[in-house]
């Protein structure tokens, strides 16, 4: 039986980046998106068939997924684009997938996970850079503990940001400083800054919640999360509408993805470990086409879902030039 896939999003930066990673591994997709005209021209580009819609109308996102079997999000900003795109493909028997960081993207598919779950649907956000390697890294070091007691994740930003991912910073800074103490979401505003090696040194970073907050309690269980971010100079644009639509190749090239994790056992003993790989935008369409074909070709959970409960600790590695460091 044939596999449908749909990018939703395909035309902005990152989408974009997947649909080309898509159809250089012979995967077999259709793209998607609200700008016929660009949507179209694209489907050209890439000699895929294409559909297009909005997602302002429940009805019209029904009828649109229309014999798909998965749908990939890449359609920015996410707190805008996932719920209904979730809602419509648990009407109609479709995974769910997307490349977000956007904390209300995963409190949403937690929230849906049981209906979801009834509808033999899997929701599963979050398969680019950041979660993939941070989700595994923490499933990995919890394993290396006693039960696991608290978890800190810190991931650093090395160059210029996409526009979409500006908008989804905006969304991240919108929902505040929360942290998981003993297994529940709270605000946490005096959460103070804390120093990470991310293979020079250590670093300030500071708190930020990202869907780790949601992810790791899945992965592993911990009850006590907290995230972290060190960006470099230059890295935040001072207006969107000035900005490049994303980093150049060459700029991609020479700024490498890296997060470090930080796992406490019950008894004390702490576990840390960095993950290495590929500029996060050159990482997510890596990622997300493999786990499009692995979903495709029939692996998947029903219900809310990370990368590490799907496909394990070792997916994060699966992509190229991407290595897990155990530190001191």
């Amino acid at each position: 039986m044939s596999q449908t896939i749909l990018i939703y999003g395909a035309t902005g930066y990152t989408g974009r980046l997947v649909a080309m990673q898509a159809r250089v591994t012979h995967l077999s997709f259709e793209i998607a998106g609200r700008n016929g005209p660009q949507v179209t021209a694209l489907a050209d580009e890439l000699g895929v068939p294409c559909r297009i819609f909005a997602l302002d109308d429940p009805e019209t996102i029904i009828a649109s997924l229309a014999g798909v079997t998965a749908v990939l999000n890449c359609a920015v900003p996410f707190a805008s684009t996932a719920r209904p795109l979730m809602e419509a493909c648990i009407a109609c028997g479709v995974h769910y997938l997307d490349i977000t960081a956007e904390y209300k993207v995963y409190a949403w598919a937690e929230a849906c996970s049981e209906r979801a779950a009834a509808a033999g649907v899997m929701l599963l956000p979050g398969v680019g850079w950041d979660v993939v390697p941070s989700d595994c890294l923490a499933m990995y070091l919890a394993a290396k503990v006693d039960q696991p007691q608290s978890l800190r994740i810190a991931l650093q930003i090395a160059n210029s940001m996409s526009r979409g991912s500006t908008s989804s910073v905006g969304e991240i800074l919108g929902v505040g400083l929360l942290v998981r103490a003993e297994g529940t979401i709270v605000a946490k505003l005096d959460a103070a800054p804390a120093r990470f090696d991310f293979g020079a040194g250590l670093v300030d970073s500071v708190p930020l919640s990202f869907g780790d907050l949601v992810t790791a309690w899945k992965s592993t269980g911990i009850p006590n999360i907290a995230m972290f971010v060190n960006i470099k100079e230059n890295v935040m644009p001072e207006g969107v509408a000035a900005m490049p639509e994303g980093p150049s190749l060459d700029e991609r090239a020479a700024n490498r993805a890296c997060a470090v994790a930080e796992v406490t056992g019950i008894d004390g003993a702490v576990v840390r470990a960095r993950i290495e790989t590929v500029n996060g935008y050159s990482y997510t369409p890596l990622a997300a086409v493999e786990a499009l074909r692995l979903v495709a070709a029939g692996q998947f959970n029903p219900g809310f879902q990370t990368p590490a409960t799907v496909f394990g600790a070792s997916f994060a590695v699966s992509s190229a030039d991407t290595r897990i460091v155990d530190m001191a």
